[in-house]
């Protein structure tokens, strides 16, 4: 058996081979960077390819993950494993206080193991592509990363029209493809012209997609930084073009259109649970904009019975969130409805899937489900005459 991690989203270490299909690893960790708590290396991303294992009984003996991120993402959790790239699913996993092992049975020679189910740089190139073939769509870069690569960002909407202004952005932390998932499912859907309410949600709104954020980390097989170790959600109060271009670039573009609400999607490692955390503790949330959170979350509750409201994150005191994070950062810089959707890395505790678990295509419903949240919110705001 031979392990390859060196590829598009890899992470993972050799430390030794004690039988021809038993290794022990360790996760490659994410550059130091600085937090309140003191300079940390983030890490709990895993993501490899064991080779020669056609039918074999596989081991993989995953150590000293307790000193990880999260490690309560650990508890009853399963990792994900692929015989062909495509289909996903959990397989057998347990968690002893600083090991993760993880068996499977490959199905064909390679097998692919993962934290969750990668989503490859080539395929947000794709849906970029693809995208743009609709009429109402411009693509318009925000610029570069560090690494050189391109800030995709899709305009759907005419810009010159007052209109209200969404911003919805994926993978700030590059080890939650989940969010990459989740877009995919968002997008389709909502250039679907034979979607009725795709299109009335085109033509009452502007909106600004940044597909993916962190293309430099998720390449590398980062869990939460970019390639100079920052932690993008935690710049956006003084982002720099040194150390965190992608949040520079973005809050540059949103000065320039403004916001009127603004999806930041995410996953969360311990929370087996699909929910909202809203900028309620961002200095001046007022109570209109609790209204617009309110409303979203409703119609996105009766749209997706995975989606729910009471389990979640304890709400901070009012104007004492975190301004380093884009909801906080958003919502009191421009008076926007700034959420940030959070999807586990598990499974949903409320509607468990025994074979995939939280899934690509859950997320991509997910994403396909925020259309009739967006129009909920739409609707919020035309009745009370808020919109511009």
């Amino acid at each position: 058996m031979q392990i390859i991690s060196q590829f598009d989203s890899g992470n993972i270490e050799v430390l030794s081979q004690p039988e021809p299909y038993h290794v022990r690893l360790q996760i490659h960790r994410d550059p130091p960077t600085d937090t309140p708590e003191g300079r940390v290396e983030f890490f709990q991303w895993f993501c490899f390819e064991a080779h020669g294992v056609r039918g074999a009984a596989l081991t993989f003996s995953i150590e000293g993950v307790d000193q990880a991120a999260f490690p309560a993402g650990w508890e009853n959790y399963r990792a994900v494993v692929s015989d062909d790239g495509l289909t996903w699913r959990r397989t057998d996993t347990v968690y002893d206080g600083s090991t993760l092992t993880v068996r499977a049975v490959s199905g064909s020679d390679v097998l692919t193991v993962a934290y969750f189910a990668p989503y490859p740089l080539e395929r947000v190139r794709e849906l970029v592509q693809r995208s743009t073939t609709h009429l109402d769509v411009c693509s318009k870069p925000l610029g570069r990363t560090l690494d050189g690569r391109p800030l995709d960002r899709l305009v759907i909407g005419d810009p010159s029209r007052a209109l209200p202004v969404f911003w919805i952005l994926a993978r700030q932390h590059p080890g939650e493809s989940m969010a990459s998932w989740w877009m995919e499912g968002f997008i389709d859907r909502l250039l679907d012209d034979d979607d009725t309410l795709s299109g009335i949600i085109r033509s009452r709104s502007t909106i600004h997609i940044v597909p993916h954020a962190n293309p430099d980390g998720s390449f590398r097989g980062y869990l939460r930084t970019n390639a100079s170790g920052a932690n993008l959600n935690r710049e956006w109060l003084h982002p720099s073009s040194e150390r965190s271009p992608e949040v520079l670039a973005i809050r540059d573009a949103m000065d320039e259109t403004g916001v009127t609400l603004c999806l930041d999607v995410h996953g969360d490692e311990a929370l087996p649970y699909t929910f909202i955390a809203d900028g309620h503790g961002a200095p001046g949330w007022s109570t209109a904009q609790q209204a617009g959170a309110d409303a979203f979350c409703a119609a996105y509750e009766l749209a997706n019975p995975s989606f729910q409201r009471e389990h979640g994150y304890g709400r901070s005191e009012p104007g004492q969130g975190n301004r380093t994070m884009c909801t906080n950062a958003v919502s009191e810089r421009y008076g926007a409805v700034g959420m940030t959707l959070e999807m586990p890395f598990k499974d949903d505790a409320n509607y468990p899937d025994e074979f995939a678990g939280w899934s690509p295509e859950r997320c991509m419903r997910m994403g396909r489900s925020a259309i009739d949240a967006l129009w909920g919110f739409l609707l919020h705001q035309e009745t009370l005459g808020t919109s511009p």
